[in-house]
């Protein structure tokens, strides 16, 4: 009997964690539509500088093909709590610092062009695809159209994104040395390649394409016609919140 009485309190205290934990993920799967709907708010994170998903427009408002997503989605979240109206709280991020936005609770929903992957998985959970974009190349007119033509020279990419480990995977895979420019912004990016500071800009193809018009001199510059990889994007959200991404 001593014996069987120390086999179940063994066995409670392995279990006991686990419902624990069960209990600490349904908190969490409740807390973000709960608060949605005491404050009457959604807080939004975009960034400012990734056109023409995520941006900041001529007049400073939040902009782009996300952002409006997301003011769409607010309202069918509106309609599912039965409420009037919802108010949008946008709240400002980089690259370098999306993902915590969303861990430390200063935002909701991650709106801007976020490819989902299994690792940023380990930081947030993902709405279903929202688009699908590729990889390439932003040059100036008559320079290197190939990661092969770009051997031996400077090629910038937005520093902490997958577009970047994406370029170091395809150099190494076809066996090409090229000297990487991480840069914090693509403005900053665009700026480079105005001034021959590098050969070629990588990125996300649609994000280029915005940023050739936004150039000093958009006839100078060209997109090379080869995609490099593959960019699913989807909304970032808070991780265990599975009645918050249902609704999404």
């Amino acid at each position: 009997m001593q014996l069987m009485s120390r086999w179940f309190s063994t066995m409670l205290l392995m279990v006991l964690p686990i419902g624990i934990s069960i209990a600490i993920a349904k908190d969490a799967s409740a807390s973000t539509l709960d608060r949605i709907n005491q404050s009457k708010t959604v807080r939004i994170a975009y960034r400012e500088d990734a056109p023409p998903f995520s941006y900041k427009d001529k007049i400073g408002e939040p902009a782009g093909f996300m952002v409006d997503l997301c003011r769409e989605v607010t309202k069918r979240l509106a309609d599912q709590l039965h409420l009037p109206s919802l108010k949008v709280e946008y709240v400002s991020v980089t690259a370098a610092d999306r993902f915590k936005a969303i861990q430390q609770q200063k935002a909701d929903i991650l709106c801007e062009p976020t490819s989902a992957t299994l690792s940023r998985r380990e930081l947030v959970d993902f709405s279903i695809p929202t688009f699908v974009d590729g990889a390439g190349l932003m040059i100036r007119v008559g320079g290197p159209r190939s990661l092969k033509a770009l051997s031996s020279q400077k090629i910038g990419v937005l520093a902490g994104t997958t577009t970047e480990q994406a370029l170091h995977n395809t150099l190494q895979d076809a066996g090409i040395t090229a000297d990487v420019i991480p840069v914090k912004t693509h403005a900053e990016g665009l700026a480079m390649l105005d001034q021959a500071k590098i050969s070629a800009y990588f990125g996300d193809r649609s994000i280029l394409i915005s940023l050739i018009a936004e150039s000093k001199s958009p006839a100078k510059l060209m997109l090379a016609e080869n995609y490099l990889s593959v960019e699913p994007y989807a909304l970032g959200l808070p991780h265990g919140d599975e009645d918050f991404r249902l609704a999404l």
